[in-house]
């Protein structure tokens, strides 16, 4: 496995360096915007076949020899493979995407193991790095996954199933889909504050290749800190992380335990994660509030090592 791609969970000493500026949610009944303390947090979970969760947060990942580096850039990987039924479709047209995850023997995968609330989580973004979604398809008991689709604009995108087959490693495979048409691709300058609707969020810390990197995102609602996130697949955020010269995926949880449905928190969110190489990476983070979940993007350039 190469281990510049794994995503780590380690301790943090967060009170020493954003101390001024960013807080961590208790339990309902006792939100907090304090700084957080400066004892260990529980590791974060990588969800990319390429690292071993932590077992405090009820979502521990195999290691060692079944470990795949597949971080979506190929289709097949330790004897699966993503199928789909169509690759081309319509731009602004509904549809639905269907495929299968194909065992060694060809024949459709059928079981599938519970990974954050989800037996398979759907990433789909344009090559350019726009046009985002988080999908979650259902699983028919022939082994066909289906979910509706739209694909905006014109363009090829990538699609990333990230899943763990039952018995096998944690996987994500990916493909190219089609939406035929004149493409004008977007170019995104670095930014690390995003709005949507009246929320903004704020994303601090730095990428630091082949290094573990503590990042911290901070949500406010018309200016004021929202200290009652709700737990969404179980955690307080979901972060994925592409980089942008070839779309190589990283999907990483929060540093914390597992949360109970009622707990809540914020407004501060801090990840861990180990970006393999320098360059320029798209941060896509998902946070649910007032019972919508709200998608959030940001470009962040890795920070030089001497």
């Amino acid at each position: 496995m190469n281990a510049a791609l794994r995503l780590s969970g380690y301790t943090a000493v967060l009170a020493l360096v954003f101390a001024a500026a960013w807080g961590v949610g208790a339990a309902v009944g006792a939100p907090a915007i304090a700084p957080p303390p400066a004892a260990p947090v529980a590791s974060a979970v990588p969800h990319d076949g390429m690292g071993a969760g932590s077992a405090d947060d009820g979502h521990a990942h195999r290691h060692g020899a079944d470990e795949v580096d597949s971080a979506g850039l190929v289709a097949t990987a330790a004897g699966y493979t993503f199928v789909p039924k169509l690759t081309t479709y319509r731009p602004g047209v509904p549809a639905e995407l269907a495929f299968t995850i194909t065992g060694s023997d060809r024949r459709p995968v059928t079981r599938f193991d519970v990974e954050h609330e989800k037996q398979m989580h759907l990433i789909l973004v344009r090559r350019d790095s726009a046009w985002f979604q988080h999908l979650h398809p259902t699983l028919a008991p022939d082994g066909v996954w289906r979910v509706p689709l739209i694909l905006p604009v014109p363009g090829i995108y990538r699609v990333y199933a990230d899943f763990v087959p039952t018995g096998g490693p944690p996987l994500v495979l990916g493909t190219d889909m089609f939406a035929p048409g004149d493409f004008d691709p977007v170019s995104f300058p670095p930014s690390r504050v995003a709005q949507v609707g009246d929320y903004q969020v704020r994303l601090d810390g730095e990428l630091i290749p082949g290094s573990p990197s503590q990042i911290f995102a901070t949500v406010s609602r018309d200016g004021a800190a929202v200290t009652d996130l709700e737990p969404y697949l179980g955690a307080f955020g979901h972060l994925v992380a592409l980089r942008q010269s070839d779309l190589t995926y990283l999907h990483v949880h929060p540093d914390a335990a597992t949360p109970a449905p009622t707990d809540r928190s914020g407004p501060g969110i801090a990840f861990t994660t180990e970006v393999p190489s320098a360059g320029t990476y798209r941060l896509f983070l998902d946070f649910r509030h007032a019972g919508t979940v709200r998608t959030v993007e940001f470009t962040v350039m890795t920070r030089d090592v001497p």
